[in-house]
């Protein structure tokens, strides 16, 4: 069956039943193989005629062309919908603006024309609650045009903004944006940790309960000690970085380092984490975390934050023997840090194992001053009574990366080459025989939930 055959029917059959569209909130559009960086305009085109017969359309699944500042039918479709609650923007590159941007620096490399229909596209959108910025391959978004559209969206309470230069997104636009629930900053070079101490302490930052820091590098320890003091509804926080926040030369200590009330899940991932992690187990030891719940630390290369959790007897997957990755990760050098979920499972299996192998004491049953029995009871890894449990299990299911991320949402390649994808086989008994159900097989969709970015 041809690409958008089936996309066509829908339509059809959408634009015949009105009152049926009217029901439909969800639309998952197959992923084209020919796709590539930027969706055929057919594609589009045809995707953007289905939006337009769902008045009450409220989501786009699994079809995110990028955007490069130029007006196609699809994304004016989407800016049509009022009551959409999610978007994904993946900006790309531009060639008249990236000819301005040799002649000229920022800010004005995008033209009148350009920032205005940018922002116009929110202004329908009041019932917009999640939206994700993507800089895609050098694309341009300015610091000006953040915070007008991102104030367009009143119910706006999930943002997720990634791989923008210095000159678009920065500490000064840090501090500009509105109120929010959840926040994920990735791969941004011009926010440092001064701005994320000067963010904690604006007005907007003071709901917020999920924040996500991936790729900022930042460099002391007094950065996130700010965020956890001020950010007094935090209950999720997420470090991802390779260098390791330390504190600043010559300041004073007093455990708990960082501390924070009510945060109740933390994701800390610290490639190379010299200090860091000794600093945030003496600070959890020192009852800095008193609700703290969960703690996946993937590169807990040495099990000092293990140590503080709740013991258990296993870690590893059932799965995990039967994976290359695991099959690659015992050739590597058991000394070289790794951020690979099957790597820290197996090194911290490792140190249940071998904790097991000694006895911690010994059970002796003597009587009339015979010795009759003597039990050796195994060590463990872990503190008995800890509440905070040790995780080294992936967002996505089945990945290796622990942290969900921008490609487990945009590729598509499983859709390309399905291993037990549907043909329509379950409908085979169809009396009207092969040719009524059969067709071109295609990938079982797995929906990921953009809330799990946060």
């Amino acid at each position: 069956m041809k690409l958008g055959v089936r996309l066509k029917l829908l339509r059809r059959t959408l634009r015949e039943r009105r009152k049926l569209a009217q029901y439909v909130r969800e639309i998952k559009v197959p992923r084209s193989e020919s796709d590539g960086d930027i969706a055929d305009v057919r594609t589009l085109d045809l995707v953007a005629s289905l939006v337009m017969a769902c008045p009450n359309l409220e989501k786009l699944v699994g079809f995110y062309p990028v955007y490069g500042h130029e007006f196609n039918r699809l994304t004016h479709a989407l800016s049509t919908r009022p009551r959409l609650k999610e978007h994904v923007w993946m900006i790309g590159e531009n060639f008249a603006i990236t000819e301005r941007s040799r002649k000229q620096l920022p800010p004005g490399l995008m033209d009148m024309e350009q920032a205005d229909q940018f922002i116009h596209f929110h202004e329908s959108w009041d019932s917009m609650s999640t939206l994700f910025l993507y800089s895609h391959k050098q694309g341009v978004l300015e610091r000006d045009i953040f915070v007008q559209t991102l104030y367009r969206l009143p119910a706006l309470r999930h943002l997720c903004i990634s791989s923008f230069d210095m000159d678009d997104f920065d500490d000064a636009t840090l501090q500009s944006l509105p109120p929010l629930l959840s926040l994920r900053l990735q791969d941004l070079e011009g926010v440092t940790f001064w701005g994320l101490s000067e963010f904690s302490r604006t007005r907007s930052g003071q709901g917020i309960t999920q924040l996500s820091l991936i790729n900022l590098d930042i460099k002391y320890l007094s950065a996130i000690s700010n965020l956890f003091l001020h950010l007094t509804s935090l209950q999720r926080f997420t470090l991802v970085q390779e260098s390791s926040p330390e504190v600043a030369g010559g300041e004073l200590v007093f455990q708990p380092v960082i501390a924070s009330q009510q945060l109740r899940y933390m994701h800390w991932n610290i490639l190379f984490p010299e200090s860091a992690n000794k600093n945030l187990a003496d600070s959890i030891r020192a009852g800095g975390f008193p609700n703290l719940r969960t703690l996946r630390a993937p590169s807990d290369h040495d099990g000092q934050l293990q140590m503080l959790c709740r013991p258990r007897a296993q870690i590893v997957l059932p799965s995990d023997k039967y994976s290359k990755a695991y099959r690659a990760s015992i050739e590597r050098n058991p000394d070289g840090h790794s951020r690979t979920l099957f790597t820290a499972r197996r090194q911290a299996q490792q140190r249940i194992d071998d904790a097991r192998k000694a006895a911690m004491f010994h059970v002796v049953v003597e009587e009339d001053g015979v010795v009759h029995e003597i039990f050796d009871i195994p060590g463990y890894i872990g503190t008995v009574g800890s509440p905070i449990n040790y995780n080294l299990d992936p967002d996505v299911p089945g990945s290796d990366n622990a942290l969900i991320d921008l490609p487990d949402l945009v590729d598509g390649s499983k859709e390309f080459a399905p291993k037990d994808g549907c043909t329509g086989m379950w409908n085979a008994s169809h009396h009207a025989g092969k040719k009524w159900w059969n067709h071109t097989e295609r990938y079982r969709y797995l929906p990921v939930d953009l809330q799990r970015f946060f």
